[in-house]
C-alpha cells in the first residue's frame, strides 16, 4: 500500500466514524468529536496483537491517525516501531510460552524472570523503550494470597534498582480470572497495590487493564483516582466481548479517560480490544476520538 493511499484510506475511515456519529450509531461521541483527530491530553497507543497488518503498514496507519506508539511489541521488532517514528510503548522482554501464566507470585520462577529482564532492560533503554511488561502469574495451590504478594515483593523489588538505572518501568499487568484468564492471581487490583507498596519503586508499577478490573470489580474511575500513584500504564476494552469501546459496550471510555487525563497522567493509553468491523481501522479511528479528550 502506497503513503498515499494509506492517508486517504485513514481520511476515509474517520468520515466514516463521523457519517457514524451523526446517524447516532456512536452516542457516546457528537459528530464533531469524532471528525476531530487531535490527541488530546493523553498519548494513545495500540496493541500489536489486535490488528492482522504487517507491522509497518499498521505503523504509517496508526501515525496517520494521530496515535503516539505501539504496545506489546517483541524486542526484534522494536526498531520496525522506531523507524516509523512512533515509541514501543510497552515492550515484551523476550518471546516464550505461557508469558502470562509464568510470573512472579511463583519463586521457582525467579531465576528465569530477572534473567529475562537484566537482559532486555540495557536493551530497552539503547533502543528508547521505557516500558516492559511482567505478569504476577497463575496461582500456585502450594502458595496463598500472602505469600504469593510477598514472593511478588521480593523478585520484582530485585529488578527495581536496574530499571531504575535505566530509566525503565516494569509494568506488572492486572488480569480477570472470571473470564479471559482463569487462575491468574493478580486479578484484583487491591493485590497489585499492596504489591507496588511492597516493592516502593517509581520503575515498577501497574498496569492497569480497564477491561479486565471492570469484569472483576467495576468502579473503574474511583479506584484509577485512588491508585493513580501505583498505575504507569492502562490498556482499554469493550465489556463484555473485548470490543470496540463505543457505546455498543457497557464502559464510558469517554468519561474514564477524561477522569485519567485529569490526574495529569503523562504514560500511555494503549487499546486492546479486536474490532468487529472488516475495515479494523475505523474501529481504530474511533477509539482514538474517543479517547481525545
Amino acid at each position: 500500500m502506497s503513503l498515499d493511499k494509506a492517508g486517504v484510506n485513514r481520511r476515509i475511515a474517520l468520515g466514516r466514524i463521523a457519517a457514524l456519529a451523526v446517524a447516532g450509531t456512536a452516542p457516546m461521541l457528537a459528530a464533531n468529536e469524532t471528525a476531530k483527530t487531535a490527541p488530546g491530553r493523553l498519548r494513545q497507543s495500540l496493541c500489536r496483537w489486535t490488528s492482522k497488518a504487517p507491522l509497518p503498514e499498521l505503523c504509517r496507519s496508526l501515525k496517520d491517525m494521530g496515535f503516539a506508539g505501539i504496545d506489546l511489541i517483541y524486542p526484534d521488532e522494536w526498531s520496525i516501531v522506531n523507524d516509523s517514528g512512533l515509541a514501543v510503548s510497552m515492550g515484551y522482554a523476550s518471546r516464550r510460552e505461557k508469558f502470562i501464566q509464568t510470573g512472579f507470585n511463583d519463586p521457582a520462577n525467579h531465576a528465569m524472570l530477572l534473567n529475562e529482564l537484566e537482559t532486555a532492560i540495557p536493551r530497552a533503554k539503547q533502543a528508547g523503550v521505557k516500558n516492559l511488561i511482567a505478569m504476577f502469574g497463575n496461582r500456585n495451590p502450594a502458595i496463598d494470597e500472602g505469600r504469593a504478594a510477598e514472593n511478588c515483593i521480593a523478585g520484582l523489588s530485585k529488578i527495581a534498582p536496574l530499571a531504575a538505572d535505566n530509566g525503565i518501568t516494569i509494568c506488572v499487568e492486572l488480569l480477570n480470572s472470571k473470564v479471559d484468564h482463569r487462575g491468574y492471581q493478580g486479578d484484583h487490583t487491591a493485590f497489585g497495590v499492596a504489591v507496588m507498596k511492597g516493592i516502593g519503586s517509581p520503575n515498577v508499577k501497574l498496569l492497569y487493564d480497564i477491561y479486565h478490573m471492570q469484569i472483576m470489580e467495576g468502579d473503574v474511575i474511583r479506584t484509577i483516582r485512588d491508585n493513580i500513584a501505583w498505575i504507569g500504564h492502562f490498556h482499554t476494552g469493550g465489556v463484555p466481548g473485548r470490543h470496540e469501546i463505543n457505546g455498543t459496550q457497557e464502559l464510558n471510555y469517554r468519561a474514564i479517560a477524561a477522569a485519567i487525563a485529569d490526574l495529569n497522567y503523562t504514560g500511555y493509553i494503549a487499546h486492546e480490544f479486536s474490532p468487529t468491523r472488516s475495515d479494523a481501522s475505523v474501529s481504530q479511528a474511533e477509539a482514538f476520538a474517543i479517547c481525545s479528550v
